[in-house]
């Protein structure tokens, strides 16, 4: 491999770390850069953001789901033809779950993993020499894991740049910590979001002109030639000879995916490497009232937002009848999303119920609303799309649905959280139908 890497993190949630690798992205494929982009942990947005930037495909990276051949190869593919490649970061540098060492999905591991300098965001609004604190902290936490540079968020004036920037200057540490760059309070530099995160940027008509107008930014209130300097040699992973053929079987030979605003959540990884299997995937559009492709032998529903679009779904009756006729003799799995739309009905927002497919017998809904988020790991009950019974997915849950009538149909898994603690079953299986909450991102 020939491109440079760094990693990009943010000292908490929130910091600024997704703008702020967009910007370098969109700046750095200004200049005439092959770059290429991959994301930290379970996030199914913000890749999507990657791609935009860069032209190219972009992936997940997760210590804690993903075995470590996979990341390898994950990594060598994402490295593949670049000539610089930027890896965001999930929460703050060391978030992530309790576990052994390397597998508790912090951005932290992988930047220790392929030692990979990290370029950390400062959110400094309300703080000034306090921020030196900060980074001292976060370049001698771990002797694995280099700091090479920060960002400061959120700037209030120049004064105020300037006494973080001495302040963190003056630091006695075994590398120095140079600032990079500062993003001005007053620069408008957010992303419109709703309860999952930013909204999808295939939603953003304007996204072409948002990174053109982050990459203008970028050149003029960050040192491009610092962050590039920055970069270093990515070297070749230990099993990056081996290119993981799936993280998860295909679950057919002729995949009909679902793939519109209304079901987005799926990852490329997947996707990847069910085409790497040798699996053909065949798109279509529920919101479209396009029924799944007779001549596929398996159905896949993803996540994504079904509840701004119950009611399109619900009036969707090619769509409906196509999906009920395709379960009669072919395997449907749906995720999250999906798994809402194979129920019986989906109460929207504002308390409305509209019926969904009935493929099982579940309902849902988004009228009161309930977070649930974290790592999962998942053993199958049956034979289903994902993997045979018995065998054992880790993944992720994301949603503020809410199950209000569970149901009688055969448990789809049993789950764990990320600690491993017991969570009891979960979703619903039925014939050639399956699904749940859980989003799937490798076999265990």
């Amino acid at each position: 491999m020939t491109a440079r890497g760094l990693v990009v993190s943010g000292a908490r949630s929130g910091a600024g770390k997704t703008v702020t690798t967009l910007a370098l992205l969109a700046a750095f494929k200004q200049r005439g850069m092959a770059v290429r982009a991959a994301k930290a942990g379970p996030d199914y947005i913000d890749p999507a953001f990657h791609a935009a930037a860069t032209g190219a495909p972009a992936c997940n990276l997760d210590s804690w789901a993903m075995r470590p051949a996979l990341l390898d190869s994950l990594l060598t593919e994402s490295a593949d033809g670049a000539d610089i490649l930027a890896i965001e970061g999930v929460m703050g540098l060391f978030d992530g779950v309790a576990g052994p060492r390397g597998r508790r999905g912090t951005t932290a591991e992988l930047a220790a993993r392929y030692r990979l300098p990290v370029l950390l965001v400062l959110d400094v609004v309300g703080q000034s020499q306090s921020a030196a604190a900060v980074v001292r902290g976060f370049a001698t936490h771990d002797p694995a894991v280099r700091v090479a540079g920060a960002i400061l968020n959120r700037v209030g004036s120049e004064r105020h740049r300037a006494l973080v920037a001495d302040a963190i200057a003056a630091l006695d540490l075994p590398a120095p910590v140079p600032v990079l760059g500062a993003w001005p309070r007053a620069a408008d530099l957010t992303l419109p979001e709703r309860h999952l995160g930013l909204v999808q940027a295939p939603e953003h008509d304007d996204l072409a002109e948002r990174l053109a107008r982050l990459a203008t930014l970028a050149e003029h209130h960050l040192d491009l030639d610092g962050i590039i300097k920055c970069a270093i040699p990515i070297a070749s992973p230990a099993s990056d000879r081996t290119i993981a053929t799936a993280a998860l079987p295909p679950p057919g030979q002729r995949i009909a995916l679902a793939s519109d605003r209304a079901v987005t959540f799926i990852y490329p990884h997947v996707l990847a490497g069910w085409r790497r299997a040798g699996a053909e995937i065949a798109t279509f559009s529920p919101l479209a009232d396009e029924p799944p492709p007779e001549h596929c032998d398996a159905c896949w529903l993803p996540g994504g937002y079904l509840e701004l679009h119950s009611g399109a779904l619900a009036a969707a009756t090619r769509f409906r009848a196509g999906l009920v006729r395709f379960a009669q003799t072919r395997r449907v799995h749906g995720e999250c999303g999906g798994y809402m739309v194979l129920g019986q009905g989906l109460v929207d927002a504002a308390g409305a119920r509209h019926a969904m497919t009935g493929l099982l017998s579940h309902e849902t809904s988004f009228a009161a609303r309930k977070l649930a988020l974290g790592y999962r790991q998942a053993r199958l009950v049956a034979d289903n799309p994902i993997a045979a019974a018995g065998g054992v997915v880790r993944g992720h849950e994301f949603h503020y649905a809410r199950l209000i009538k569970p149901g009688e149909d055969a448990p789809f898994a049993e789950l764990t959280d990320g600690q491993g603690q017991p969570l009891g079953p979960s979703g619903g299986q039925r014939g050639h139908v399956s699904g749940s909450f859980f989003h799937a991102i490798a076999c265990a």
